[in-house]
């Protein structure tokens, strides 16, 4: 009997868009209450039945087909599928998208959206409020960029500081907006940060990158790598455990209104 399965993918802003226009150019639509949702097709030789993943971040209903498997048969699966479905996106809690007046934990704090459409400058954050310079139609994008812009500032020092007290050096630092992980440690030496870290309180921001600074020694979650990030860090156990219990509402800012947030994992 054929099986389904959530995911969340993980990729850059340009390359979604990018790739995302290559899957919908074929891609048959499902119609879901009032939503239509795209349905993109994939060939999975090594599969042995029909496989539903709901790719949240694209908004697709991604349908693996076995290598005897038509697109006919995949639709009639995703079909017969569509209370899984509809279930799944039911669990999930909305989005909050960056909009006048909407409220954000800025470095685990809340600190409120104020439109300045005739003030100079871009994104400033003063007294609680996050002030948006400019054109209404560019302000999500500005507050994103400006998130992005303050984690490089914030985590690129905490990383570089962090890596000279075990005598390593770190060999770039990129803020992204992965789906389903915090961070990463490349064997080149080069870290990746989700910018969402930046709406967390500064004590999980230092384990993040405590976390991976200490990669760069053990590439592995071994008691040597703990020694490490205790070394490197302190409320270790208090970080993970916000993260496990608020890490999803994170990414429940920037996106739409009746957008579903994904659920990452602890990097």
């Amino acid at each position: 009997m054929a099986r389904a399965r959530t995911r969340s993918p993980s990729t850059r802003r340009s390359g979604t868009a990018k790739r995302r226009v290559k899957r919908l150019a074929g891609a048959q639509v499902l119609t879901l209450d009032a939503r239509r949702i795209p349905l993109i097709y994939k060939k999975n030789n090594q599969a042995h039945r029909i496989i539903l993943r709901l790719d949240m971040s694209a908004g697709n209903v991604v349908v693996v087909l076995p290598r005897r498997a038509s697109r006919e048969q995949g639709r009639h699966f995703a079909l017969t599928n569509k209370a899984w479905i509809r279930e799944r996106l039911s669990l999930l809690p909305e989005g909050i998208p960056f909009a006048p007046g909407k409220q954000l934990p800025f470095l685990g704090q809340p600190h409120r959206i104020r439109h300045r459409p005739k003030a100079r400058g871009v994104v400033w954050c003063e007294d609680g409020e996050i002030h948006v310079a400019g054109r209404l139609e560019h302000l999500a994008r500005r507050v994103e960029d400006w998130l992005k812009l303050e984690a490089r500032r914030e985590i690129s020092e905490l990383a570089h500081d962090k890596a000279a007290l075990i005598g390593k050096k770190v060999r770039r630092v990129r803020i992204r907006d992965p789906k389903t992980r915090w961070a990463s440690c490349a064997d080149s030496g080069e870290l990746a940060f989700s910018w969402r870290l930046m709406l967390a309180p500064k004590f999980v921001i230092d384990y993040v990158v405590a976390h991976e600074v200490a990669h760069l020694c053990e590439m592995n979650h071994g008691a040597r790598f703990w020694r490490i990030v205790a070394e490197l860090t302190r409320d270790v156990k208090k970080a993970r455990n916000w993260l496990a219990e608020n890490g999803l509402d994170l990414h429940r800012y920037g996106r739409g209104d009746g957008e579903p947030a994904l659920r990452p994992t602890i990097a």
